[in-house]
């Protein structure tokens, strides 16, 4: 029974009402059929949430955070036949729940947080039942009695999930299914001896199917037992091994017991492969083994093709599918031991020209059985390797090569197998499936004219006039002069050379039209004549780098005429300038105002002029010296450092013996590094006498870099010009920025500063041009 028409209006109205974070509320969507609450934060079920879904078939709780279900969340669902509570957080299994759902044929609990896995007698009333997901990471025993509820329901598929290493299998478990597939994501790593008791217990069974997921998922089976011992007792036909560690030991053990089983189809996916450092190569290969399909698929570690140095286990295969396993070549006695194989898939692998068909090896008598062969998404390159080895195959009768990186046969002419079908035998690369670029093929390829060949070609791309009419006659021979689909693209009929490209001497028919692309649908290819753009992909090569050329030398004709480099150069200052204000951060305690670094022939000036006035003004500054406030009996190195750190300003006197000093250039450093970190706002230059930048020594470099970019002062000789000097420094030391205007006010009613006003110095003008 399908949903009413009206089903889909109802559940856009559920999604209102229902897609809640903590629990689903009722909602009058009483037509709802189908219902997908999976990956929310649903966490509590409560008895009236679904209460008005009375049509309610199918329900999807998966993947939320449910802890707990009321014992008649479900009583208005007796139509409900599918319900999954996978991936959820339930601590107990919800048999009260369950009880009124009848009609259930799917039901999914598995992945949850109950550490018991006993059923109780609820179970056993579901006899619809057919599909039953059981098991979560915390289930660390299998009891003898905790399926004994479905011993008369016929499951059709049973999954079991247990703790990352189960610790204990009671016997019998097993015995109570019924079911013809079981699916076990069970690991048996700290107990690998349950896995023959529950092989026995399934002896007798209906189990046609039988899977392990990580069977061995941290470590390596390295012991000697045989844990298969019990598998000829099954009637179990398909084997599958998903994940888990396998190694010559496990894998040996695997062939030993299939070859004595009913198993018909064996398959090892994404499983981890690694050889044994112990491992002793056995006396006889696998020679017994007779499988209707094997399948190896995604392993990274192609040494499991022969993990015992032979390919014996491949002789009583008859489809073999060996999938992204990551092997680029195929030894000469792998293919004379694949003699019943009539299906062989090795696409999406490394395959190489030189690796699968090797001149020194016999190809005679090969692959007799062998009908249909697939090499697509390899690394092939030449089709004239593939032919060597595929000539004398006599059951060929399709090969497909798409996705390879053919270009060309380099040995002409290609020989086949007389009743072979050839697919994408000049595909696109595996890399570039769609790139638009040209491709030249042979001049001659030896095609039977058996009506049971074709080539479809998934990309022509071909200008040779010869070789359009041998497609032409191929095809003829296959489908009897009906007209050829041809996919036209542009560089597929160049028009350069119109001598050697005529589309009516190549056998083309006047019915023949194009399919692709559709603007050039149903045109007739005769007619198609492409604009020289199209044809030549170096012409608009050209065209794209003559209009770059032009417009970056008029961009640059236009910033040179309009000074474009200087307005830049002059924003970015400007930005920079915002940023370090922007990155100012805000003042802290300091024992001192200053810190005064001079040399010993500026030590008479310091202490009469700088000090004496510093210290003497209203309010006064402390000011640290290294005369005086150095502590005796440090060294002299700690005392620069910590003076520095106390100090909120360094003042620099610079003159000729400042630059001779060394300990003027520690102290310089020191303050450099610190400044680093206070985006340089604590350093006053005072020049005492002209130094030029360019000829001081190396090892001031950093004081060259402040000289150049950053505003000093300058000490004038003349006294009348002393006066200016003070404000600025003042001012340049000052501790409340808010006050900065008041202060210097104030300042400027000290006598000897009124007659200043406005008047600027050389001075000041010299400071100010320093910036």
């Amino acid at each position: 029974m399908g949903p009413s028409p009206s089903a889909g209006l109802f559940l856009v109205l559920c999604v209102a009402f229902l897609a809640r974070a903590q629990s689903p509320v009722t909602s009058p969507c009483h037509t709802l059929e189908k219902l997908d609450l999976s990956y929310n934060k649903i966490e509590q079920i409560g008895s009236a949430d679904f209460s008005s879904l009375t049509r309610l078939k199918e329900l999807d709780l998966g993947y939320n955070h449910i802890f707990s279900i009321a014992n008649d969340s479900f009583a208005s669902n007796l139509l409900l036949e599918k319900l999954s509570l996978f991936n959820n957080s339930l601590g107990e299994i919800p048999s009260l729940a369950l009880r009124p759902l009848k009609q259930l044929t799917a039901l999914s609990i598995s992945n949850n947080l109950y550490p018991r896995l006993r059923l109780d007698g609820v179970f056993s009333s579901l006899e619809n039942l057919r599909e039953f997901s059981l098991g979560g990471p915390v289930v660390y025993t299998v009891g003898t009695e905790d399926f004994v509820p479905l011993k008369d329901i016929p499951l059709k598929k049973f999954f079991l999930k247990t703790a990352s290493s189960l610790t204990e299998y009671q016997e019998g478990a097993f015995s109570k299914l019924n079911t013809s597939e079981l699916w076990c994501d069970i690991a048996l790593d700290r107990n690998p001896g349950a896995l023959p008791l529950m092989l026995r217990d399934l002896k007798g069974k209906q189990l046609r199917y039988l899977r392990f997921r990580n069977l061995f998922e941290f470590t390596y089976y390295t012991d000697s037992v045989d844990l298969f011992v019990g598998l000829a007792e099954l009637h179990v036909e398909e084997l599958v091994f998903y994940r888990g560690k396998f190694n010559e030991n496990l894998l040996r053990l695997v062939l030993l017991n299939v070859q004595k089983s009913r198993v018909r189809d064996l398959s090892f996916i994404a499983v981890d492969f690694a050889r044994s450092p112990k491992w002793k190569l056995p006396e006889a290969g696998i020679a017994n083994l007779t499988l209707r399909h094997l399948l190896l698929k995604d392993i990274s570690n192609p040494d499991i093709l022969r993990f015992d140095w032979t390919f014996t286990w491949f002789a009583g295969v008859t489809y073999l599918s060996i999938l992204n396993v990551n092997f680029n070549f195929v030894p000469c006695d792998a293919w004379g031991e694949m003699r019943n194989v009539e299906v062989l898939d090795v696409s999406n692998n490394r395959l190489l020209d030189g690796y699968i068909y090797n001149e020194g090896c016999l190809y005679q008598g090969i692959m007799p059985s062998l009908e249909h062969f697939n090499l697509s998404n390899n690394d092939l390159t030449d089709l004239s390797i593939v032919s060597k080895l595929t000539s004398n195959w006599p059951r060929l009768s399709k090969l497909d090569l798409s996705h390879n990186r053919i270009r060309n046969c380099k040995e002409l002419p290609c020989g086949w197998s007389p009743n072979g079908v050839l697919r994408g035998c000049c595909g696109p690369p595996r890399a570039a499936a769609e790139r638009e670029q040209d491709q030249v093929y042979p001049d001659r390829m030896e095609m039977p004219e058996s009506p049971g060949f074709g080539c479809r070609w998934q990309l022509l791309r071909c200008h040779r006039q010869r070789l359009l009419r041998e497609y032409a006659a191929a095809h003829t021979a296959e489908s009897g002069q009906q007209p050829l689909p041809l996919r036209l693209r542009p560089l597929w009929l160049p028009s350069r050379d119109p001598e050697e490209w005529q589309v009516g001497d190549c056998g083309l028919a006047s019915g023949w039209t194009c399919y692709h692309p559709e603007p050039l649908l149903d045109m007739a290819v005769i007619a198609y004549t492409p604009r020289l753009t199209q044809c030549s992909v170096m012409v608009v090569v050209a065209i794209a780098v003559s209009i770059t050329a032009v417009v970056v030398i008029a961009i640059m004709v236009l910033c040179w005429r309009f000074n474009v480099p200087w307005y830049l150069k002059a924003t970015l200052q400007v930005v920079r300038s915002k940023y370090r204000s922007g990155r100012s951060k805000p003042l802290r305690d300091f024992a001192y105002h200053a810190f005064i670094s001079y040399s010993c022939s500026d030590a008479d000036w310091v202490r009469r002029e700088l000090l004496q006035r510093l210290e003497a003004s209203t309010p006064p500054y402390r000011i640290c010296i290294h005369e005086r406030d150095f502590t005796p009996g440090r060294w002299i190195i700690d005392n620069i450092i910590e003076n520095i750190e106390n100090s909120r300003k360094i003042i620099f006197v610079l003159s000729r013996s400042f630059v001779d000093s060394d300990w003027c250039n520690y102290e310089l450093y020191f303050a450099h590094q610190r400044a680093v970190g206070m985006n340089f706002e604590d350093v006053v230059l005072v020049v005492k006498e002209a130094i030029d930048p360019q000829a001081l020594p190396n090892k001031f470099c950093r004081l060259r870099k402040m000289l150049s970019k950053r505003t000093y002062l300058e000490w004038p000789s003349e006294p009348g010009r002393q006066a200016f000097f003070w404000v600025q420094l003042t001012r340049a030391i000052r501790v409340i920025r808010g006050l900065e205007a008041e202060t210097y006010k104030e300042r400027l009613q000290e006598p000897g500063l009124a007659s200043l006003g406005k008047r600027r110095t050389r001075g000041d003008r010299r400071a100010s041009s320093n910036i």
